[in-house]
């Protein structure tokens, strides 16, 4: 039951924004109904690897560059995890199905968790959340601009009635995979919640929260400047001291 109500094409059409592209040599995951059009990088086998879920409305391509080289300059290689239906992914982007795809995308590099540090902006904080929860023994763990309750989320754009089910059945079936602090409270290794002050679309609350509810050891860091979408150009430098210094602390 909670399968289908997160699959529902009223969330989908109203929660996710997806855009193709024609990715060059894309890292292929295989997920039984669809493949993953994802990017790595990779500087040495044996490193650590930044595993890397985008925000909603956008797609790997935007990350290449100079994200690829201040990450390898960090020495780590970089995994840049597509989302179903984004970018060159095949598939519909459906709620239910996309935290099925973490296990897949992260057992596609062939590395033991210890290697990997799970990085998640915005919408993509869900899908890092979710891969710590497979995952426990997960190098780190990044959240920016994260999601604390997704409940909360989903609420904004849509009634429970449009789905068919009750406000009760919809809370159950978010309860049920996305419980947030369950999953925080279940993951013992490092992590880092970066969120701005003025944050216009999910509020700095959000942050605070998954700080809160970090039960290892956590660093919470909120930028003064900067909103939603501009987090990390408006603050590049501090942004990528504040993840290269955790990233060394590991």
């Amino acid at each position: 039951m909670s399968e289908s109500i997160l699959n529902h094409p009223v969330i989908s059409e109203r929660y996710f924004f997806p855009r193709p592209s024609q990715l060059a040599d894309p890292f292929w995951v295989d997920c039984g109904d669809a493949r993953l059009a994802c990017s790595y990088h990779e500087i040495d086998p044996q490193a650590r690897t930044v595993v890397h879920f985008h925000g909603n409305g956008e797609i790997v391509e935007d990350y290449l560059g100079d994200f690829v080289s201040l990450v390898h300059g960090m020495g780590c290689n970089l995994l840049l995890a597509e989302l179903r239906g984004y970018g060159a992914s095949t598939g519909r982007p459906e709620l239910g199905r996309m935290l099925d795809d973490v296990g897949p995308t992260l057992r596609s590099l062939g590395q033991p968790p210890e290697r990997l540090i799970l990085f998640g902006r915005s919408v993509g904080s869900i899908f890092a959340l979710h891969g710590v929860s497979l995952f426990p023994q997960a190098a780190g763990l990044i959240l920016e601009s994260g999601v604390a309750d997704v409940l909360e989320r989903l609420l904004l754009r849509l009634d429970p009635a449009e789905l068919g089910v009750s406000p009760a059945e919809l809370e159950a079936a978010v309860a049920a995979r996305l419980d947030h602090r369950a999953k925080l409270t279940g993951y013992r290794g490092p992590s880092l919640v970066m969120h701005t002050l003025h944050d216009g679309l999910v509020d700095v609350s959000h942050g605070r929260r998954l700080h809160e509810w970090a039960a290892g050891p956590k660093t919470l860091k909120i930028f003064p400047r900067g909103n939603h979408n501009d987090i990390m150009f408006v603050n590049a430098r501090e942004y990528f001291d504040e993840v290269a210094a955790f990233v060394a602390q590991l």
